[in-house]
């Protein structure tokens, strides 16, 4: 069994992959809700998130707009993560972590005060998942500090 600088040397390079795993993860799935708004408003509003289910739709009336302007944003969210996900500079993780945190956690704050529109099993359901949607960047960032910096290139002279 590894100990000493071999056991950090790998848990640092397991800690990057699950952060680097979680920046994509997020990136697919904001890509995925982001081409939905932006390009299928109408049927975005009817039926997110699926499976029976119409989260937007409590939340009358429908406003094309509006839902595209969602897809714009949950796409431009997912180039941001996509991008943190495959450069290697702890700086554009943290920038677009804080950034996605920030915005989730006040689309959470928004649902816990307004779920009129839903009942039951939804508006857990709901808001549960904007849960995890706000917790999930925190989460990364502390990962994302346990793993270490790689040393600065050396010049050549």
């Amino acid at each position: 069994m590894p100990t000493g600088p071999r056991l950090r040397t790998g848990l640092a390079r397991y800690t990057g992959g699950v952060v680097r795993f979680g920046l994509a993860g997020l990136a697919a799935v904001n890509g995925w809700w982001g081409a939905w708004a932006r390009f299928w408003p109408r049927s975005f509003f009817d039926r997110f998130p699926g499976f029976g289910h119409h989260w937007t739709a409590a939340y009358p009336p429908y406003n094309e707009h509006l839902i595209t302007d969602l897809g714009a944003t949950f796409l431009t969210l997912a180039v941001l993560l996509a991008l943190a996900a495959g450069l290697p500079d702890r700086r554009v993780r943290l920038v677009v972590l804080v950034g996605v945190l920030v915005f989730n956690a006040l689309h959470l704050s928004f649902h816990l005060a307004h779920h009129e529109g839903m009942a039951g099993v939804d508006v857990w359901a709901s808001l549960s998942a904007l849960g995890v949607g706000a917790i999930a960047p925190a989460v990364l960032l502390v990962l994302d500090r346990l793993v270490p910096e790689p040393p600065p290139p050396v010049p050549t002279p």
